[in-house]
């Protein structure tokens, strides 16, 4: 078999696979979870039993109940439903009944002995869940429990005072386990086996923690709601999609000729992997989530373009096409890893202490980081191998990169400090102006603030067309133009939800008369209630917790890549920039800080350290070259960023054309999340060229300085 012939059906079953890949996800497209705004789901609400609970028990329960609705759905919802109810939106799921059954009515748990004495309560059970152990190679099922720090003693005291002796544990009166005590437990930490089956372990875990609870519940409602979104955010999202992408692949063709067609074949087989990994990993798809995927698509193309800028240069000092390639391919190595492996552990630490929106996009970032190593480190070489052997040996088909102008951004670095820190102090400003007006930093919206859930029977069986143009604007009017209003339809009913900021007495005496007018319904027809904030206090502690622990692990990573920590140092400094700009945007501009704020953030934590790693590995790459004893360290610094500039430019723009495509043609909700990133992207592309190399560079100078110092005192004694 020749070369040739054996690169013709290599490239042939490139393309062939990325057909099946695209068929594949194409055709089993429905099979992707949807959201609640996009596909719908079960909305149940409880009430207390107890008509006057404190804030900090409905707090802890809400909280609670979302850990154990984040078990069918990472989109999960609960909220506080005036003062004594609480709603759980569940994503996807069409039978309440079966969610109900398998959920369970929360009510009282406790742990007492034979005699009947109360050991412990719901209260001092932190969690439990079932699992499998292995005995003399025997699998055998157990329930884990975990109890908090009162709960450990109250533990450790029974176990002792019980040894040989039975523990019954008691939900609402009625025996679901009686394990037997072998020793005493210490370490708050307990299990209980053998079960029968795994699928009882379960039942028993879920029962412990629905009794768990600070307070007994009982069920008030519960219904299926339709998607708070229509058919037309998904199409406009498709259709963002789709012209993004393609904007993409002729901007590769364009600059990188050959090697764009390459990466061009690659994007594709990365879009179509990508969905089917979707349904494979059952991730919940919300439109965020979908944003995100779409923003991935631009970001895919990093690696490629980190790929074509060195094969340029090596054509650029005279190899030849194969070689170039070759070492295209292993000097961009270690920038790429460095990148993908620093933002993939963000995402394992994001989506093991995260939760909900937090733990749903890690998983996105995650899925999209390992798609496009694959398909840029495999795919794209094994296609520009192919060429080569297919006769395309003229390195005029793969541009070519002449002597790079080196720009001196040390010498301009103190007036790229300076603007850098006027948006940044101006954004302090802004959001000390907001909360002297509003009494809020930010706009907060629906999931943060909460606000006032109206539910309105009709006399007919509205469409959420119907809905969108003659209903919601009766809303928009009596609350003064606000746009956050969120409307969702009740299965089988003639009910609609709708959600808005919080109305005051006036407001709804306007719009209950609005309605009445329009629709000739009866006032006993609309019932209002407030709801609390769908991101409770302990989820958005767990999100700052979670980006805390992810750039302390990225600096650690860093440091120990680079063996210095001043490269560490830099780089979180220059992720602080950018999300510090973006805040000032959200404060000047007002945009709504939701839960999407969150994932918004995240990105551009992501989309940042990629672009700074490959400047420092090109720092490092002169270092290691001996630039620095050669021409000086302020060269050195000048170079790496002057020859990455390119990259740097054509990243953000393959990466804000994406997002621009999904400002033009997304519905509202994704223009709120497209504004800010492409914010991001323009700060990472300028904290990477002008803060981070030159911060760097300063970093090592104040550090040579203080060693002359040093030694200088020592001298002296």
């Amino acid at each position: 078999m020749n070369k040739k012939f054996k690169a013709t059906l290599q490239l042939l079953g490139v393309l062939i696979l990325t057909a099946a890949f695209c068929v594949l996800g194409y055709m089993n497209a429905n099979n992707i979870k949807l959201g609640l705004d996009l596909n719908g789901g079960v909305s149940i609400t409880y009430q207390t039993v107890d008509e006057n609970p404190t804030a900090e028990q409905m707090s802890d329960t809400v909280y609670k109940l979302q850990m154990k609705a984040q078990s069918y759905s990472d989109e999960a919802q609960v909220y506080k439903e005036g003062d004594n109810r609480i709603n759980i939106d569940i994503p996807g799921a069409t039978d309440a009944n079966a969610i109900l059954e398998e959920l369970g009515e929360p009510g009282t748990l406790e742990f007492a002995d034979e005699n009947g004495n109360v050991l412990l309560t719901g209260d001092d059970v932190k969690t439990a869940s079932a699992g499998m152990t292995n005995q003399n190679n025997n699998k055998e099922y157990v329930i884990e429990l975990v109890f908090n720090e009162a709960g450990a003693k109250k533990f450790e005291e029974a176990t002792k005072n019980n040894v040989g002796k039975r523990i019954y544990i008691i939900y609402n009166n009625e025996v679901i386990s009686s394990p037997n005590v072998k020793e005493a437990i210490s370490g708050g930490q307990a299990s209980i086996s053998p079960i029968e089956s795994y699928d009882e372990a379960n039942k028993i875990a879920s029962t412990i923690r629905i009794g768990a609870l600070p307070v007994k519940l009982t069920e008030l409602r519960s219904n299926v709601i339709g998607a708070t979104l229509g058919v037309e955010a998904i199409a406009s999202s498709l259709k963002a999609a789709a012209i993004g992408i393609a904007l993409v692949i002729l901007f590769m063709l364009l600059v990188y000729r050959l090697p764009g067609l390459a990466s061009s074949i690659a994007l594709v087989l990365y879009v179509g992997l990508e969905m089917v990994l979707l349904q494979a990993f059952e991730v919940t798809l919300t439109l965020p989530g979908i944003a995100g995927v779409i923003l991935s698509i631009g970001m895919a193309v990093d690696a490629n373009v980190i790929i074509f800028t060195r094969i340029k240069e090596e054509l650029g000092q005279g190899n030849s096409v194969e070689k170039s390639i070759k070492a295209g391919f292993e000097k961009a190595l270690s920038a790429i890893l460095d990148g993908n492996i620093t933002t993939l552990i963000a995402a394992a630490v994001l989506y093991l202490r995260g939760s909900g929106t937090v733990k749903s996009f890690a998983t996105t970032l995650a899925i999209g980081i390992v798609v496009s190593l694959i398909t840029a480190l495999f795919v794209t070489r094994a296609l520009l191998y192919a060429f080569l052997s297919m006769g395309a040996e003229n390195p005029a088909l793969y541009g070519i990169k002449k002597d790079t102008k080196i720009i001196n951004f040390i010498k301009f670095r103190k007036i790229a400090y300076l603007a850098s820190a006027v948006v940044i102090v101006a954004g302090f400003a802004m959001l000390g102006m907001n909360k002297k007006n509003t009494g809020y930093i930010f706009n907060y919206d629906l999931d943060f603030k909460g606000g006032s859930s109206t539910t309105i029977t009709f006399d007919k069986d509205l469409s959420m067309e119907e809905v969108d143009q003659q209903v919601i604007p009766l809303f928009r009017e009596a609350t003064g133009g606000d746009a956050s209003a969120q409307a969702a339809k009740v299965a089988g009913t003639n009910e609609v939800i709708i959600k808005t900021r919080t109305m005051s007495t006036e407001e709804r005496a306007k719009l209950y008369n609005s309605i009445q007018e329009k629709f000739s319904i009866s006032e006993d027809k609309i019932v209002t209630e407030n709801i609390s904030g769908a991101v409770s206090k302990e989820m958005k502690t767990d999100a700052v917790w979670a980006l805390t622990i992810a750039i302390f692990c990225m600096l650690i990573y860093i440091w120990v890549r680079f063996r210095d920590i001043k490269f560490a140092s830099s780089s979180v400094l220059a992720l602080a920039h950018d999300v510090l700009v973006t805040v000032t945007f959200y404060a000047a501009f007002r945009w709504a800080v939701g839960s999407n704020f969150i994932a918004c953030i995240l990105t551009i934590v992501g989309y940042s350290i990629n672009a700074t790693i490959v400047v420092f590995d090109r720092i490092r790459e002169n270092i290691q070259k001996g630039e620095v004893k050669k021409k000086g360290l302020e060269f050195a610094v000048n170079e790496a960023i002057s020859n990455t500039l390119t990259r740097s430019i054509n990243t953000s723009i393959t990466t804000f054309i994406t997002v621009f495509c999904l400002f033009l043609f997304g519905v509202s909700s994704i223009r709120d999340f497209s504004m800010p990133l492409m914010v991001g992207i323009v700060s990472g592309a300028w904290s990477s060229v002008c803060i981070a190399g030159p911060l760097w560079y300063d970093f090592v100078n104040m550090s040579k300085k203080r060693k002359e110092k040093l030694s200088a005192e020592k001298g002296k004694k």
